[in-house]
């Protein structure tokens, strides 16, 4: 248990692998901090042609978000293009949160208005994406229309939106967000 090498022995003696064989090895490279090793599977799975998935595409891109390499993300959100994922929240999140990490906000931010469907972890990750960037009035913008659009906040946006709030050096915005916490 634990041990990402003896997976890895038992993945290269399988006679037959699955999407679901090769996800999991990808998702275990990139949970255990390996991720060239996630992307170079990735990219040996594609060369064996077996198909990614949903969940397969959110595994290599946290590889991609792990080590900040902005164009081995935008290769990956090529192949999501292609196998259509695109519309899939999961997916649309884990790339705006890879382009955010990775600095570029306009690819964040245009993934997320292309998104046709937005979850809290979307929104959660745009608005952070903006605040670790300095962009605190948009991080703030943005969550105010993430109000109109009805959704509840969780702790991960309010810590986000007070560092925004800091930013701006705003008391009046501070204590707003303060009144939705309690």
């Amino acid at each position: 248990c634990g041990s990402i090498q003896h997976a890895r022995d038992v993945f290269d003696k399988m006679p037959e692998r699955d999407v679901v064989a090769w996800t999991v090895m990808i998702a275990g490279y990139a949970m255990h901090g390996c991720g060239e090793d996630a992307l170079k599977l990735f990219f040996q799975m594609q060369l064996e042609c077996t198909k990614p998935d949903g969940v397969t595409f959110v595994s290599v891109l946290r590889a991609c978000t792990d080590l900040v390499t902005l164009e081995q993300g935008k290769q990956v959100h090529s192949h999501i293009i292609k196998c259509g994922f695109e519309s899939n929240v999961f997916v649309g999140s884990a790339l705006v949160d890879m382009y955010g990490k990775c600095g570029s906000l306009e690819h964040a931010r245009r993934v997320f208005d292309k998104m046709p469907e937005r979850n809290v972890v979307s929104w959660t990750v745009m608005i952070t994406g903006y605040a670790q960037h300095g962009h605190g009035e948009q991080a703030l913008k943005l969550f105010c229309h993430m109000q109109h659009e009805c959704l509840k906040p969780d702790a991960a946006i309010f810590v986000s939106v007070l560092k925004a709030c800091t930013q701006i050096a705003s008391l009046e915005w501070g204590q707003h967000i303060h009144s939705h916490i309690i």
